[in-house]
């Protein structure tokens, strides 16, 4: 059975027409974070705009970026996950098989299916924020609103945003130790796999 959300659920605020709040981790990026992120990806990020959510030592784990980046490329993927030992272990559970039943899921369970129908539409309200891409306007990340194809990025928009918000980013992130509900610091692990996603 289908059950309407309450009315401080967090996933009907900023509804259409109203503001979203603000994220409630989102800090500013510094030289330091920029120098980070490039040792966490081996490479430079582009299109930032700030750090949406920091490891528990500080370091950039969700990093928001422009819906265009510098050289006019659209980019839809606005939360970026960029901390070495989460993507990490969430690659394992994607090895399992764990995306396909996620998916199946959302076909089963009708309320499943309603929350990430709304988390994909806040994420679009929320990379509006910055701006458009025409060509990815009703595009979000991570295969929603019907289906789940990347869970670094379903985590992504779960740790920048809080809880709450996407389902099933904030199951997969409650199986993963010091992912939830606070982010701690694992960074001493060794975690030499870099993000999958190319910008």
């Amino acid at each position: 059975m289908t059950t309407t959300p309450a009315a401080d659920d967090p996933r009907t605020a900023g509804a259409p027409g109203s503001p979203l709040p603000p994220l409630p981790f989102e800090s500013p990026a510094t030289a330091e974070d920029l120098a980070v992120m490039r040792e966490q990806l081996g490479r430079d990020m582009r299109g930032v705009v700030s750090i949406a959510r920091r490891c528990g030592c500080g370091r950039p784990a969700v990093v928001r970026t422009r819906p265009r980046l510098e050289d006019g490329t659209p980019f839809p993927t606005s939360l970026y996950l960029t901390l070495p030992w989460l993507t990490l272990d969430i690659s394992r559970i994607e090895a399992t098989g764990t995306m396909a039943e996620l998916t199946a899921r959302l076909d089963d369970d009708e309320e499943l299916a309603a929350a990430y129908r709304s988390a994909h539409e806040r994420y679009i309200a929320r990379r509006e924020e910055l701006g458009t891409a025409a060509e990815v306007d009703h595009v979000s990340a991570g295969g929603m609103p019907s289906r789940v194809k990347c869970l670094h990025a379903l985590a992504g928009q779960a740790l920048a945003e809080g809880p709450g918000i996407n389902p099933v980013a904030d199951e997969v992130l409650a199986t993963i130790p010091g992912a939830a509900p606070e982010l701690v610091c694992r960074c001493a692990e060794d975690a030499t796999d870099t993000v999958g996603e190319t910008r």
